[in-house]
């Protein structure tokens, strides 16, 4: 990836893509550009109809965009058919073929390569070992869990060694339990294989937990895009601060040399150019609650859930708004609901987003 004339990956350059024609055209994607990286589990986060969807299928080859470039490997495959485009799709379906058994399945792509029987049954095998499903290559999808059927699925699309796997929401289908656990072996899968990923979910814990990178969008644009921790430390959009996580959003003035006035008087001593309405965002865990009449704020105990790992404070702030704390290390008994409280805010956890 640090090597510059080793093109990446992927490199989308001002791709638009509308649905419809003329004054009945509804704009999905509006001029992306992104590059991907070699060997990089890259996401693309976003809420239903942001365009994420539309952008992978457009690399995939089964959209056709309206204006720009889709380039794999410094190949311009813009113009190129599915078929022969060097990159793979796991769907959210699966897409098995029910008739046909585990290895069959996993063969089905190499048969349409035309490569050899011995070739095509060392390629099933390698591919069924990576997933842990070589015990189950007689069966059939129906004889198989949820579980199984996505590592089957992730074995067809691996096995002719595509230089970038498409994934879209390829995990909305299972269970919690499961899909956690799935997580975890997808990520190891990326490692071991070596290729690129690129995948799609609206899920933030589950874009956080997968990507060395996480590209942010809404209304076909790309709003942020960075490793996890900078998304969701250092959201630089409203929208993202709001999307990824919980997060307290609290209106105000920006006083340039001064601070920020909160909207109910309270000023921070945040620094900020320009002039004007912001909107100060603070994560839950990185305030702190002390002795009213001690803190940067004063709030009123509304609600306490113990939730195993932490305590989630429900607050009520001056202006009649609510904050959400969460103590992750306290020995000591929680507020009485009602009760006056200060917070403690650090300015290194406050963001001042432009609205």
């Amino acid at each position: 990836m640090s090597d510059a004339s080793v093109p990446p990956a992927v490199s989308v350059r001002k791709v638009g893509k509308s649905f419809g024609k003329g004054i009945y055209a509804v704009p999905v994607l509006d001029n992306v550009s992104v590059d991907i990286g070699r060997r990089e589990f890259f996401t693309l986060l976003g809420p239903s109809g942001c365009g994420k969807t539309t952008l992978l299928r457009l690399i995939a080859g089964f959209e056709t965009a309206n204006n720009g470039s889709i380039a794999i490997e410094g190949q311009d495959v813009t113009s190129i058919p599915p078929f022969r485009r060097p990159v793979n799709t796991v769907f959210q379906s699966y897409a098995l073929f029910p008739h046909l058994t585990v290895a069959q399945n996993v063969a089905f792509a190499l048969e349409e390569q035309r490569l050899g029987r011995d070739a095509i049954k060392k390629r099933v095998g390698e591919a069924l070992e990576m997933v842990r499903m070589g015990a189950f290559a007689g069966r059939r999808p129906a004889e198989l869990s949820g579980g199984q059927q996505q590592r089957v699925a992730l074995a067809r699309a691996l096995a002719p060694r595509p230089k970038v796997l498409l994934l879209d929401e390829p995990l909305s289908a299972l269970d919690l339990k499961l899909r956690k656990e799935m997580q975890i072996e997808l990520k190891q899968l990326q490692a071991e294989a070596g290729i690129t990923f690129l995948f799609v979910t609206h899920d933030q814990e589950e874009a956080l937990t997968l990507s060395d990178r996480v590209a942010v969008m809404q209304s076909g644009k790309i709003l942020q895009m960075g490793p996890p921790r900078e998304i969701y430390e250092a959201p630089t959009h409203r929208f993202v601060a709001d999307f990824i996580g919980d997060i307290n959003l609290m209106e105000g003035e920006a006083l340039p040399g001064r601070g920020v006035r909160l909207d109910f008087g309270i000023v921070l001593p945040l620094d900020h150019e320009a002039s004007g309405r912001v909107t100060v965002a603070v994560r839950p865990e990185r305030a702190r609650l002390v002795p009213a009449g001690q803190g940067a704020l004063e709030a009123t105990v509304i609600h306490s859930a113990y939730l195993g790992t932490a305590m989630l404070h429900k607050l009520g702030l001056p202006d009649g708004s609510t904050f959400l704390l969460r103590q992750t290390e306290s020995s000591e008994s929680p507020p009485e609901t009602g009760s006056a409280v200060g917070l403690a805010l650090p300015v290194e956890a406050l963001r001042v987003l432009a609205q």
